[in-house]
Formats: C-alpha cells, sequence, structure tokens
C-alpha cells in the first residue's frame, strides 16, 4: 500500500518534471532564437527538473526490473541458488540505499545554507530527491528480497 503510493507520487513527479524539462527548455530557445533574449533562470529550473526526474524514477525502474543487468553466468545456476543471489544482492542493495540516504540528508544540512544562483533558493534542493529515491529505492529492494519474484521466469512481480 505504502509503495503503491510512493509509486503513483513518484511516477506523477516525474511526468511533471520531463514536462517541465521540455517547456522550460523550448521556452528558453524560442526565446534566444527568436527573440534574442533569454531567461536567467532556465538553466536553474531545468537543471532541478532533471535531477528530480532521474532520481526519482531509479526506484520506478527497480521496480519494474528495467535497469541494465548482466545474467549471462547468473542464468546457468540452478534456479535455488538464483532466488538465494537475488535475495542477497536485493538485500545488499537495499542496504546501500539507506546508506546513500542517510549521507544524503547528512549533505543536505550541510548545504543548507548555500544559495543558487539567480533561484533564491537552497541548493539543498538538489538533494531532496535523492534523499526520497534512494528511500523509496530501499523500500523495493527490501520487498524484493523478501518477497523475490520467480527467479524461473525473471518476472517482476505485479
Amino acid at each position: 500500500m505504502i509503495l503503491t503510493r510512493a509509486d503513483t507520487g513518484a511516477r506523477h513527479l516525474v511526468i511533471f518534471g520531463a514536462a517541465a524539462m521540455v517547456g522550460v527548455v523550448s521556452a528558453q530557445v524560442v526565446a534566444r532564437y527568436m527573440f534574442n533574449s533569454s531567461f536567467d533562470w532556465a538553466d536553474e529550473v531545468s537543471r532541478i527538473a532533471f535531477v528530480w526526474t532521474i532520481f526519482l524514477a531509479i526506484p520506478l525502474g527497480i521496480r519494474d526490473g528495467t535497469h541494465v543487468g548482466i545474467e549471462l553466468l547468473v542464468k546457468r545456476f540452478p534456479v535455488r541458488l538464483r532466488a538465494m543471489l537475488a535475495r542477497v544482492t536485493n538485500g545488499l542493495a537495499a542496504v546501500m540505499m539507506l546508506i546513500v540516504f542517510w549521507t544524503s540528508i547528512i549533505v543536505a544540512m550541510v548545504t543548507w545554507s548555500e544559495r543558487l544562483g539567480v533561484l533564491n533558493m537552497t541548493s539543498s534542493v538538489f538533494f531532496f530527491p535523492v534523499i526520497l529515491g534512494s528511500l523509496h529505492a530501499a523500500l523495493h529492494l527490501t520487498q524484493m528480497a523478501l518477497f523475490p519474484s520467480d527467479p524461473r521466469t525473471s518476472e517482476p512481480r505485479t
């Protein structure tokens, strides 16, 4: 239930972030080449939208199993060994995501007083999606470690 809601929220924010990037960059190109003018804030806004979009999309890729994986050796293992290996690697990846989560909180607190050049906003805004995305990814990886999919089919859980 919690993961489903987090997935839905992340998906909406990813769509909004991608649309914001396209809109801001397109408006900047039109303004620059057609009107010989530009927006001072366009670079920072599009960069923020890019970072938010990427880091919030990572857990969705983990959930769907769409991230790159090399299975040349693992596919040759017996089914039970594959299942155990998947549980162990997902568990280790969840721990790593929790470390990223905690470290991102620390870095966001340290950089809180730094301001962006054009926007009057904290530079920690770049760490917020890392915090959210790493925690969301850790939850998916934990679920996958505790309740793995069928290793014979490599089908992700639905």
